[in-house]
C-alpha cells in the first residue's frame, strides 16, 4: 500500500478505483445481508429480525421491490423500530432513505411521538376532484392548454408562491389565516373562501384540535408564536401561501376515469361519486411553507432539549428525536402538527375549489365534487392490538376497510373509504379500497410509487428529449417548457409491481385507474 501510494498519478487512480470498489463491495454485502435476513411470510410480505425481544419489521412488497430496498433503507426501519416506546414498524412497497425513518414507513408507539417520521411537509396528501366532463371534451391539446392557463390564473405552483403571483386567487390576511390554522375546515373557514360546506365529510380529518380537545390552546399558542412583529410578518406571509402548489413531486392532473370491470368495484366506485369515462382531478400538496415552519422549528426544540437533558439520539441519529406525547415537547409538537395539518386541509380543498373555477371558465356549467381528501404524513391516535397508538404514517396512507370502527358514522362505514394511489403520469394513478388484510400494515398502504432513482442521480441520467417525447406519446401535456427531470416517470419504481404488491399482500383492490391528460408541475408555463 505504502508504494502505491507513493508510485505516479495513474495508479493513484487505480488506487482510487480500489477504494471505491471497496465501498461498493460493502455496501453490497450490507444490501445482500439484510435480505437474507428477511423472513417470506407471503407472495408480497416478509419480516425482518431485529433482535432485542423486539416484533419483527413488518415488510410488505413483492420480490422485485424488496430487492430495490438498500441497506440504508433497512438500517432506518431497524433504527427506527429499536427507538423508545415503539411497538411496531412496516415498511411499505415505496419506501427509500428518509429524515431519521424511511418514508413509506408506518411508525406506531403507544406514548410517543416522533417528528421524523412524520416529516417537514405536515400532513401532505392527495385529493380527488370529479366532474361530470366526458373526456371527448378534452381530447383537443388547445382546450386543455385553456384549462391549464385558466388554473394557472388561481393555483400557484412553486417553492415560495403565494396569491400575490396569480390574479384570481382568494385572498387570505392574518385573521383569516389564523383561522385556518386553529379551526381547519370550519363552516366558517368554508364559506369565507367560497368552498362548499359538505366536502368537508370528504376528509380523512376535517380539522385538528389540540391535544387537549379545544381549539383555544391552539390559538394561544399561535398568538404567542406571533407576539413579535417579525414573527408575525413571516407567519402571515405564510398564511397567503394557501391554495397553491408547492415544489418538488406536488403536482395536479386532470385525469379521465376508468372504473373497474369488476362489477363490486365498479359499483363501489360508483357509490363514492366516480364517473366512468369523466375527467377527474388529482392533486398532491401539503401544508407548504407554513407547515415547513412548524416542523422545522419542533426539530431545532426537540434537539435543543435532548442535547440540554444529555439525552442519547436514537442510534445516535438527532433526526430520531422524540418527545413523550403527555410531556410538555410532546404537547407542544402535538399543537404545531395540528395547525399544520389544519392548513394542509384547507390547502387542498381551496385548490380543488380554484381548480372547478378554473375548468368552468372553460366548460360552463360543469359539475364537481370532491371524492376523498387522504394525508400521508402525519401522527394519529387510532386503535392498534386493542390500544390507542400513535400511528406515524411517513410516506404511508390510511386504509380502513368497511366495517372499521373509525368509520363508524360516516359515509363510508359500509364501503371502506376511497385510498389514491399516484403512480406517474405516463403510467397512471389508482383509486383503490382497503381490505381486512391490512391490519397487517397497521391498516396502512404506500403513497404512491415510491422514487427507484434519487433527484441528483435522474437530472444525471435521464434524457430530456426522451422524457418530453415519452409524455406527448402517452398524450400527456404540462405547465413545463421542460418536464423536470427529477420527476421523471422513469426516476420511480415500476407502478404495476408497486400495485401487485398492495393487491398480493391483501392489503387493498383497485376501484379504477386515472389516466393522466394534462399535469401541472413547478416549472416555467409552456408556450401556447
Amino acid at each position: 500500500m505504502d508504494l502505491l501510494i507513493q508510485s505516479e498519478p495513474l495508479t493513484s487512480c487505480v488506487l482510487l478505483l480500489f477504494n471505491q470498489s471497496q465501498k461498493e463491495l460493502r455496501r453490497t454485502s450490507a444490501m445482500d445481508t439484510m435480505h437474507e435476513m428477511l423472513e417470506i411470510t407471503g407472495p408480497a410480505t416478509a419480516t425482518l429480525p431485529v433482535g432485542d425481544g423486539c416484533s419483527p419489521i413488518t415488510v410488505i412488497g413483492t420480490d422485485p421491490i424488496r430487492q430495490s430496498f438498500g441497506s440504508q433503507t433497512f438500517q432506518q426501519a431497524i433504527n427506527s423500530r429499536l427507538a423508545p416506546g415503539v411497538s411496531q414498524v412496516v415498511l411499505n412497497p415505496d419506501a427509500h432513505v428518509g429524515y431519521g425513518a424511511p418514508v413509506g414507513c408506518v411508525m406506531v408507539s403507544p406514548t410517543h411521538v416522533y417528528p421524523g417520521p412524520v416529516g417537514v411537509d405536515i400532513k401532505c396528501s392527495m385529493s380527488l376532484l370529479q366532474t361530470d366532463l366526458p373526456e371527448s371534451e378534452i381530447t383537443d391539446w388547445k382546450m386543455r392548454r385553456r384549462v391549464i392557463q385558466a388554473i394557472a390564473k388561481r393555483v400557484p405552483t412553486g417553492a415560495g408562491r403565494g396569491q400575490r403571483h396569480v390574479p384570481k386567487s382568494r385572498s387570505v390576511d392574518g385573521p383569516l389565516g389564523f383561522q385556518v390554522a386553529t379551526e381547519g375546515a370550519s363552516k366558517s373557514v368554508l364559506k369565507k373562501l367560497g368552498i362548499p360546506k359538505s366536502w368537508a365529510s370528504r376528509c380523512e380529518d376535517a380539522s385538528h384540535t389540540a391535544p387537549d380537545g379545544s381549539v383555544d390552546t391552539l390559538a394561544a399558542r399561535l398568538e404567542w408564536m406571533g407576539r413579535e412583529r417579525d414573527k408575525r410578518d413571516r407567519l402571515e406571509s405564510k398564511f397567503r401561501q394557501l391554495g397553491s402548489y408547492g415544489g418538488g413531486n406536488h403536482f395536479g392532473e386532470a385525469e379521465i376515469v376508468s372504473l373497474s370491470n369488476k362489477q363490486y368495484f365498479r359499483s363501489l366506485g360508483e357509490q363514492w361519486g366516480l364517473r366512468d369515462g369523466c375527467v377527474a382531478f388529482l392533486s398532491h400538496c401539503g401544508s407548504r411553507g407554513f407547515g415547513h415552519d412548524w416542523a422545522m422549528s419542533q426539530f431545532r426544540a426537540m434537539k435543543t432539549h435532548f442535547q440540554s437533558s444529555g439525552l442519547a439520539f436514537p442510534a445516535g441519529d438527532p433526526q430520531l428525536c422524540y418527545a413523550e406525547a403527555d410531556s410538555p415537547e410532546g404537547q407542544r409538537y402535538l399543537c404545531d402538527m395540528a395547525m399544520g395539518a389544519n392548513f394542509a386541509t384547507v390547502n387542498h380543498l381551496l385548490i380543488n375549489q380554484l381548480v372547478l373555477e378554473s375548468f368552468r371558465e372553460v366548460f360552463p356549467g360543469i359539475r364537481g365534487e370532491l371524492i376523498y381528501f387522504i394525508s400521508h404524513n402525519i401522527a394519529r391516535q387510532e386503535p392498534v392490538d386493542g390500544r390507542l397508538q400513535w400511528v406515524h404514517r411517513k410516506g404511508a396512507t390510511r386504509a380502513l376497510p368497511k366495517g372499521h370502527e373509525q368509520l363508524a358514522g360516516t359515509e363510508f362505514e359500509s364501503t371502506g373509504h376511497p385510498i389514491l394511489l399516484p403512480g406517474n403520469p405516463r403510467d397512471g394513478s389508482s383509486i383503490m379500497v382497503a381490505q381486512r388484510g391490512a391490519s397487517v400494515s397497521a391498516f396502512s398502504v404506500n403513497h404512491g410509487a415510491g422514487r427507484q432513482l434519487s433527484r441528483t442521480k435522474a437530472k444525471k441520467n435521464l434524457n430530456q428529449t426522451v422524457i418530453d417525447q415519452n409524455l406527448l406519446d402517452h398524450d400527456v401535456i404540462s405547465n413545463c417548457r421542460v418536464y423536470p427531470r427529477d420527476e421523471a416517470p422513469d426516476a420511480y419504481q415500476d407502478f404495476a409491481e408497486v400495485l401487485k404488491s398492495v393487491t398480493k399482500a391483501g392489503l387493498a383492490d383497485e376501484v379504477a385507474r386515472l389516466k393522466a391528460k394534462f399535469v401541472l408541475k413547478d416549472g416555467a408555463p409552456a408556450d401556447d
